[in-house]
């Protein structure tokens, strides 16, 4: 059997690496984008493609549940991923690119949160949604990876993890779901 240690090792030391060059102050900017809009009973739109997706589900299971459970007011994070009928009927009647979009004209107001969740910033389906979100009067949110892509220049307010490995990338996405969710956490305090 292979000795996988060595790789385990350099996985968690590229994991240190991009922890020890986080911004902070990005990271405090998203809070804020999210904690204004639970006050002002805002909705959050959470899109993301494959890995992404699985992470914007899981944010919106943190929030919804877990940082408000015991609150009377709660958070509205919805995510379009949710519904594969929804999804595959605009992708097959119209575009893959037009998947959030679409559902976004159903549902977004001004006012509302539109956060984009892709490692690489170039998933064309979150621009088309972002800049709809844009022109609607949303609040954009970026989290992206690698050198932000075309989606970094196009938010609002961007988490951007930059390293060139969408696994890390990933991880650290992931990571500050859960960072998130405590800080916004109706017992927390902040």
């Amino acid at each position: 059997m292979p000795d996988f240690t060595p790789g385990i090792r350099r996985y968690l030391g590229e994991l240190r690496q991009v922890f020890d060059a986080l911004n902070l102050a990005e990271m405090d900017a998203v809070a804020q984008v999210f904690q204004r809009a639970y006050e002002e009973g805002g909705k959050i739109f959470v899109l993301g493609n494959g890995g992404s997706a699985a992470t914007a589900s899981h944010m919106a299971c943190d929030l919804n549940k877990d940082a408000c459970f015991r609150a009377a007011k709660k958070f509205r994070v919805v995510v379009p991923t949710e519904s594969v009928a929804t999804l595959t009927a605009i992708g097959n009647d119209a575009s893959f690119d037009d998947i959030f979009v679409e559902q976004l004209k159903n549902f977004a107001q001004a006012g509302d949160v539109v956060v984009g969740i892709s490692g690489s910033g170039n998933s064309p389906n979150i621009l088309k949604a972002v800049e709809y979100a844009n022109q609607l009067g949303c609040t954009t949110v970026g989290f992206c990876g690698y050198d932000g892509g075309k989606l970094k220049p196009l938010v609002q307010c961007c988490f951007h993890v930059r390293y060139d490995d969408m696994h890390v990338v990933q991880d650290i996405h992931m990571i500050l779901v859960h960072v998130l969710s405590r800080l916004l956490s109706a017992d927390a305090g902040h």
